[in-house]
């Protein structure tokens, strides 16, 4: 009797490791199938969402894909490939913005400056800023992180105290009002219309508030998160026309840039409290009304590429000089820094501090990088053509074009 009850374990564990060993390799298969399948339809996760793990669902031969995408076509895709290889697949994938959130997926900035993240945790690497007045897209809640999109296409978490959640009646009221900007580096939005009033929050170029009235001295604004304020009229202008301005010239983007000499380099800053190399690009061609893509591996997607072969004889004041490795027959191309011509074989980018320095190696302020030049982009004659490089006029999160 004892004989026969080893045996009977024997063969049960048996069973067990055969059942084991072939869930492993269903797995392993899913996770070869997913890998495909995310390298198709979400390969960046700055610009989409895939986070799909699977398991077996105990005592059934079917396994189940949890998690979730920013892709519609992700989950048909994974169903078709799992069944090609005779894995019956169930779906259990939020497609983002999350079903549960309703029409509240609109959301606008509401601090000077927020800090936005990888992963839902403040230990998490920092991705991006945004700024206030800045229109997001609510993709989906978690604790009290919210993961958001930004106008040029980046999805990172914020914490959920840094904006301002609307539905789509509150965000068509907050694009139809009129707004100011601020223009000038750093302000105070006060409690009231005095010098010495309480603070309210504190303001930096770029932020936009909306406009209720205005005194000789002072606009009355009522900031995203519906504290009314008082802003120096000195400090600021009316958004509309500002956004509606012409295009900016080479010389405007130079002059923005140059204000911001001796700032700190903060990696994922995009702001004038501090700025990475990529962020000042992206601040400084924001500050002139147009939105460029966030990282320097992205904008050098951007525009028209200019011919370096022969040195920067082509280039133009404000185009674009990347930095990294060039691409061989064995690696692909790395982009790793980038800066902004400002002519004369100078440049203007963010390294350490933001500072001016040379390709030219017989000068004074040679940047010892130059040798790592890869590529150089023209922007300003490609805004509203289709090659990503878009003004605040023409995108629709700010409503300006149809008003």
């Amino acid at each position: 009797m004892k004989k026969s009850v080893h045996y009977f374990l024997a063969a049960f564990v048996a069973l067990a490791v055969l059942a084991g060993c072939g869930k492993g390799r269903t797995l392993e298969q899913l996770s070869g199938i997913s890998d495909n399948v995310k390298s198709a339809f979400a390969p960046d996760r700055r610009e989409k969402v895939y986070e799909i793990t699977f398991e077996k669902q105990k005592g059934k031969r079917i396994y189940v894909a949890r998690g979730s995408t920013s892709e519609e076509g992700v989950v048909p895709a994974l169903t078709a490939a799992a069944a090609s290889h005779g894995i019956t697949l169930a779906d259990s994938i939020r497609v983002l913005p999350d079903p549960a959130l309703g029409d509240a997926i609109y959301g606008v900035t509401t601090l000077s400056v927020a800090n936005l993240r990888y992963e839902p945790r403040y230990a998490s690497e920092s991705a991006t800023q945004t700024l206030m007045g800045m229109p997001l897209r609510i993709l989906e809640k978690k604790g009290g992180w919210t993961r958001v999109k930004t106008p040029e296409g980046y999805i990172a978490w914020v914490s959920s105290g840094s904006l301002q959640e609307m539905d789509l009646a509150a965000y068509e009221k907050w694009m139809a009002s009129p707004k100011v900007i601020v223009n000038k580096h750093y302000t105070l939005f006060r409690e009231q219309p005095l010098p010495g009033a309480q603070v309210v929050s504190d303001g930096v170029w770029g932020n936009i508030a909306e406009l209720e009235g205005q005194t000789p001295l002072y606009y009355k604004v009522r900031l995203p998160d519906g504290k009314q304020a008082y802003l120096s009229r000195y400090d600021a202008e009316p958004f509309q026309s500002w956004a509606q301005a012409e295009n900016p010239l080479p010389e405007d983007i130079i002059s923005t840039a140059l204000q911001f000499v001796g700032f700190p380099y903060l990696w994922a800053g995009t702001s004038v409290k501090a700025m990475d190399c990529s962020g000042l690009v992206k601040t400084v061609y924001y500050l002139n009304g147009i939105i460029l893509l966030r990282d320097a591996s992205q904008q050098a997607r951007m525009g028209e590429q200019v011919d370096i072969s022969e040195g920067w004889g082509n280039m133009r004041m404000g185009d674009l000089l990347f930095f990294g490795r060039k691409a061989t027959a064995d690696r692909k191309e790395s982009i790793t820094h980038v800066g902004i011509y400002i002519g004369d074989a100078r440049f203007i980018h963010s390294a350490g501090r933001v500072r001016v320095n040379s390709l030219d190696p017989e000068s004074d302020i040679y940047y010892e990088g130059s040798d790592r030049l890869v590529r150089a982009s023209r922007i300003l004659n490609h805004v509203d053509d289709g090659t990503h490089v878009v003004s605040i006029r023409e995108h629709p999160w700010y409503g300006i074009s149809g008003n």
